[in-house]
C-alpha cells in the first residue's frame, strides 16, 4: 500500500504553498505564521513520515526517501493543486529540493530554510550514518523526553532557546508528541545518510529559489552560499541574530521575505527553457543578494 501523508490546509490567498517541517516537528510547525500569511497563501501543511499522523515508508533506506517524495505528489493531487510553491525547513528543505528536482512541472517556486542538497563524499555519508545510529540508540535507550532535552540543547537551536517561555513550551509539547519508533524510522529512512546527493543536480533546478538561513548558523549559511553558485535563478537571505530556525526566531521578518518572494513577477512563460526571464533587480540589502 502506498504511503499516505496526513495534512491540513489553511489560508485563502492566491499562492498555493506546500509546507514541509523539520525533524521532530509536524504539520503544526508553521501555525504561528497563519496570522501573517493566511491572506496571501493557501497552505498545505503535511506530517512527514514518522511524525504526527503519517506512518513510516513501507521501504527502508534510500527507497524510503524516494517513496516519501512520491507521497508528496499524492497530497497535491488530493487537494487539487496541479502546481504549488514549496517551502521546507531543515529536513523538510531537503525533501522540497528532492521533490522539485523529481517533478519540476508540479512546482512554481522553491524556498529552502536551513537546508542542504545532501552529502557529496562517501566518508561524510558514512560518518553521518554512524551519527544517526547513535541518535537512534539514544532514543531507544532513553526515550523521547531525554532525547529532546539533548536535542534542544544543541548550539544549532541557541536562538530558539531565547524565545518567550510560552512559545518554548508549545514547541516542546509538539516535539514530545513524537514517538521513539517514528523518530528512529525517520533517521533510518529520511536522514542525510540515505538521501541522494543532489549537489550535481543543482544546475538543472530551474525554479526560482530562495535560500533562507540564520547568520549565526554558520554551517548552513555556508551551504547556502555554495548552493547559490550553482542554482540558475536564486536569491539568498540571511537573518541577523538568528540560528537554525528563522521561521521561529523572527517570524514577522520571515513571513515578509517569503511573501515578497512569492509575489515577485519572475517571468511569464510556463516553460523556463523557452523564456528569457524578466527578473527585477532586488533590493540586495533586504534580500541578501544571490550569493
Amino acid at each position: 500500500m502506498a504511503l499516505k501523508m496526513a495534512y491540513e490546509t489553511w489560508g485563502e490567498g492566491p499562492y498555493p504553498l506546500l509546507l514541509l517541517h523539520g525533524f521532530t516537528g509536524n504539520r503544526s510547525a508553521f501555525d504561528h505564521l497563519r496570522p501573517l500569511m493566511s491572506g496571501k497563501v493557501r497552505a498545505i501543511a503535511v506530517d512527514l513520515p514518522g511524525h504526527g499522523e503519517t506512518p513510516l515508508p513501507t521501504r527502508t533506506g534510500r527507497d524510503g526517501f524516494l517513496e516519501t517524495i512520491d507521497a508528496v505528489f499524492r497530497v497535491l493531487d488530493e487537494v487539487g493543486e496541479p502546481k504549488a510553491n514549496l517551502l521546507g525547513y531543515s529536513q523538510g528543505a531537503r525533501f522540497a529540493l528532492a521533490a522539485a528536482l523529481s517533478r519540476p512541472e508540479r512546482f512554481g517556486r522553491l524556498i529552502m530554510e536551513s537546508g542542504s542538497p545532501g552529502l557529496h563524499r562517501r566518508q561524510h555519508r558514512t560518518e553521518r550514518r554512524v551519527s544517526d545510529a547513535q541518535l537512534a540508540a539514544m532514543l531507544r535507550q532513553k526515550g523521547v523526553p531525554a532525547f529532546m532535552e539533548y536535542w534542544e540543547s544543541l548550539p544549532l537551536f541557541a536562538g530558539v532557546r531565547k524565545l518567550p517561555a510560552e512559545q518554548q513550551a508549545e514547541l516542546r509539547a509538539r516535539r514530545h508528541q513524537c514517538t521513539v519508533e517514528g523518530l528512529v524510522g525517520a533517521l533510518e529512512c529520511l536522514g542525510l545518510a540515505v538521501q541522494p546527493d543532489y549537489w550535481p543536480e543543482l544546475q538543472r533546478q530551474r525554479l526560482p529559489t530562495l535560500l533562507l538561513t540564520g547568520a549565526q548558523d554558520e554551517k548552513f549559511t555556508q551551504i547556502a552560499r555554495r548552493m547559490a553558485v550553482d542554482l540558475p535563478v536564486v536569491w539568498r537571505r540571511t537573518f541577523e541574530d538568528c540560528t537554525h530556525a528563522p521561521h521561529l526566531e523572527v517570524p514577522e521578518e520571515y513571513a515578509r521575505e517569503v511573501l515578497s518572494f512569492l509575489q515577485t513577477p519572475w517571468y511569464e512563460s510556463p516553460e523556463f527553457e523557452n523564456a528569457v526571464p524578466e527578473i527585477p533587480v532586488p533590493d540586495k540589502s533586504a534580500a541578501g543578494g544571490n550569493g
